[in-house]
């Protein structure tokens, strides 16, 4: 049976994943800084709760050797856990609005998938899924066709690029492992106000794909629910 984590998943899209994961037939890990609210979604899916702060290193580092005693091994890690931060207007944004949306985004997944690799490094077909987005992509937000060209959040869009860059050296580095970045599309959450006009089902589909593909799918990708995307 495939065992997955997911980072911040006792709510929106990291929730639906584990839901529809369980419903696959997936071993999941919830993970989530809020002992209550991930006990009670991981309760509510099916799955068993892992407490976890992806901007702690004792924490990381606490989750993983709970995984280890536990279960062993992992085969998926989704990265899913992030923050928005400031929008509109940036002429007031500090070093620490930047540092604290990095820290969470970017910082958070290269501290959870370096405490991870051993486990991963121990299932037949390891796999990391980072959740990126389209606000995140050149071609995207520079398109007046796509919602993305008409949002102004510097450190958000900044932290998706950098994570899309981030997957596609890990891609390179660990050639046994698949690593991908997923857009989840404009999914109505905590994140957006619930303004998106996709469901947390269909943002969750390309989660979901990544997470369930066959062995050597390919690595290094960029994908939303319709197929491959350019982030250039």
């Amino acid at each position: 049976m495939t065992i997955t984590f997911i980072t911040g998943a006792n709510k929106g899209l990291g929730r639906e994943t584990a839901r529809r994961l369980v419903e696959a037939g997936h071993t999941v890990l919830l993970g989530a800084r809020d002992p209550e609210a991930g006990a009670r979604a991981a309760a509510a899916v099916g799955a068993r709760f892992v407490s976890i702060d992806v901007t702690d290193d004792a924490s990381v580092a606490a989750a993983a050797a709970d995984v280890a005693e536990h279960e062993g091994a992992i085969d998926v890690l989704i990265n899913n856990a992030g923050v928005h931060g400031p929008a509109g207007d940036p002429s007031g944004l500090t070093g620490a609005d930047a540092l604290g949306v990095f820290d969470v985004n970017v910082a958070g997944v290269v501290r959870t998938t370096t405490a991870f690799l051993p486990l991963l490094r121990r299932s037949a077909d390891p796999v990391i899924i980072n959740v990126s987005s389209g606000m995140g992509s050149l071609a995207l937000t520079h398109d007046p066709s796509r919602a993305e060209s008409k949002v102004v959040a510097p450190l958000y869009t900044a932290s998706k690029a950098a994570l899309t860059m981030l997957t596609t050296q890990y891609a390179k580095a660990f050639p046994g492992i698949r690593v991908n970045a997923a857009d989840p599309g404009y999914t109505a959450t905590d994140l957006n106000g619930h303004s998106g006009p996709q469901t947390v089902t269909e943002g969750t589909d390309a989660l979901v794909g990544l997470a369930t593909e066959r062995p050597g799918a390919g690595s290094g990708r960029f994908v939303d629910r319709t197929g491959e995307v350019a982030w250039s």
